[in-house]
This record gives C-alpha cells, structure tokens and sequence, in this order.
C-alpha cells in the first residue's frame, strides 16, 4: 500500500512535487510568437502552457490519456436519498463493461483510454447518520485502489465515478469541511423529490452532530463521511501529482472527492483544472471556494466523469493549435511591432 496511515498522506501533501515553471514559460513563449494576437486563442492558450508545465514539455501531448471512472456504494442510501435503488450502480458496472454508457460514447470522441474501478460494491460504506462511513484502514485501501489506477506515462487523468447516493456523500464533505450546512451544499442529485431532498438534508445534518468531534481534520472527515469511490479519487489525484500527470475533475462528486486534500495544503491541487461546472446544486460554489475554473458549463450532472471527458476533447484542440500553428517568422507574416 502507498500510504500506510492518514499521517503519511498528510506528510505527502506537506512535501508536494511541482510542475516545472520553465516548461511553461517556453509554452508561453511560443503562444506569444503564434499567428494570432496575443491572447486570442483565451483560456485555450492558459490551458496548453498548464499541460506543459505539468508534463514537463514546451510541446504537450495526448498520446496516451485516461479516463478513471470508480464506483461504490452507500450505507446512508438506505435512508432513501436517492431517487435509484443501490442496485443501479452493480448494474452501470455492467452497461460500462458492455459500451452502453455515456462516458463510453465519450472516451471513444476523446480518443481516451477508459478504465472503470468498482470497489467492493458487495459491501457498502457504513450509513455515517449512526457509525463512521469507513475505518482508518478501509479508507486506505479504497486511496490505494485509486493510487494504482494511475499510469506512471499517463498525458492526461480525468476523474469521476458512479454510486448511488454519492451526491449525498460529496454534499456531507462539503458541509463538515467548508460550514454552511445542509441547505448550502444538498440538490436533487439524481432527482430526488422533494421529500426525497428532505430526507438527504436531515441524513446530512444528523451526521454533522453526530461526528461534530472530527469536523477540524480534513482527512477523518474523508474517512467518516465519504465513500470508497470518493477517497479512490483522491488516490488517483495523489498517484497523479506524484507522476506529474496533469488531471481534469469531473462534476460535485469528484471535486468534493480531492476537497479533504485542498484543505490539508492550498496547492494540493495545482495540477488540476475543473472539466466542467455542473448542474448539481453546490457544484459551483464548490468551485468557487476551491478556486478552480471550470472549462466547460454545459449544464450536465450525469457524472461518470461525462463532463471531464468532454473537456479533454477542448484539450485537444488546444494542443492542436499550440504544437500546429506556425509562427510568425515562420509564416512569414509581420508580428505587432514589425
């Protein structure tokens, strides 16, 4: 196992490697001296000089990206919080394995590598109204499954997952890590009534007063409050800062996922760039406390890492123009200032 206790994560998290700042000058450079006007091309332009930084290369590239999609199930879905029984997420395993889904269809666009993690999905976490979610140790193992996901030669990650109830898990992170409640951070999530929201919102605030002792420690509230897919994906954004491997964040439930480790250090998180802004209630404030800019807002919440996978193909056509346009000496076209 990478990490063998909490304490190693948080020593991880105090000591953590950077991109390389000169790559991304020289990527910088190169967009300066582009057929265009400075700055033309937008957040395409921060978006390649990000990737170069990260994969420690003026030119970046896509050869080999991969889409982490990881899966678990919820003790606190039987407080009836979801508008889907536990049985849908065994069964999305399956429509995965067999091409039917969404993310499917993305990953093929995306010229992605698909990889789709279920973690004991015959056990699900604890209903944390009434216990811890996970122990110490079951939390380890589930950042572990995530950890080893990672390819070391990976261009690009993207992240998401899928399990029932998981909104109600992201929204209690939320609340027990960034204050304001219920009310702040529950939607509809898969679409929920509203008796249905009123149960999530009191299966939130129950917990909160229940683990109201561990509320100050990002990582024992990961532990108490989350599940195995959330803590997977805090794995693989660890595995990925340690491999360089620039990362792409799905909807609510994936950025709620890498919260605990923004908490532990502001720049846990420098290798990452929000896919997209969701349409699930929260998500944007998320982003917003978390400081990240979502690339995309084309009002999705189907989660399976759907919105990250589209934002690769933006990825893609920023590196198309950074690596394919000539510059102006090369085009033999008159610069500002010619």
């Amino acid at each position: 196992m990478q990490f063998a206790s909490l304490d190693d994560i948080r020593a991880f998290c105090r000591d953590l490697p950077g991109g390389d700042q000169r790559f991304a000058d020289m990527a910088a450079h190169r967009q300066q001296n582009l057929t265009k006007p400075p700055g033309s091309l937008g957040r395409l332009e921060e978006l390649a000089i990000w990737l170069a930084q990260w994969q420690g290369r003026e030119k970046p590239r896509l050869e080999r990206v991969t889409i982490a999609v990881f899966v678990g199930n919820h003790g606190v879905a039987s407080r009836g919080v979801s508008a889907y029984p536990q049985a849908v997420t065994a069964q999305m395993v399956a429509n995965f394995a067999a091409g039917g889904a969404a993310i499917n269809q993305i990953a093929k666009a995306a010229a992605a590598e698909l990889c789709v993690v279920p973690i004991e999905l015959e056990r699900p976490t604890h209903d944390f109204t009434e216990a811890a979610a996970m122990s110490p140790e079951e939390y380890l193992e589930a950042v572990d499954a995530g950890y080893r996901t990672v390819p070391d030669d990976c261009d690009l990650l993207a992240v998401g997952e899928m399990g029932i109830a998981n909104t109600t898990a992201a929204a209690m992170l939320c609340a027990a890590l960034l204050g304001g409640g219920a009310a702040r951070w529950a939607g509809r999530g898969t679409g929920v009534d509203d008796d249905g929201l009123a149960r999530k919102r009191a299966a939130i605030e129950t917990a909160l007063n229940f683990h109201r002792g561990i509320l100050g420690d990002p990582l024992a509230v990961a532990a108490a409050l989350g599940g195995r897919e959330l803590a997977a994906i805090a794995g693989a954004g660890l595995a990925a800062r340690q491999h360089n491997v620039p990362v792409l964040l799905d909807g609510f439930v994936a950025t709620a996922a890498v919260l605990p480790l923004a908490r532990l250090d502001a720049s846990a998180l420098d290798h990452c760039r929000a896919g997209h802004v969701s349409a699930e209630s929260g998500h944007r404030d998320l982003l917003r406390e978390m400081r990240l800019l979502p690339l995309l807002d084309l009002d999705m919440r189907l989660g399976e890492a759907s919105g990250a996978g589209v934002a690769i193909l933006l990825a893609r056509a920023a590196l198309a123009c950074h690596a394919g346009m000539a510059t102006f000496t090369e085009a033999g076209v008159s610069g500002a200032g010619d």
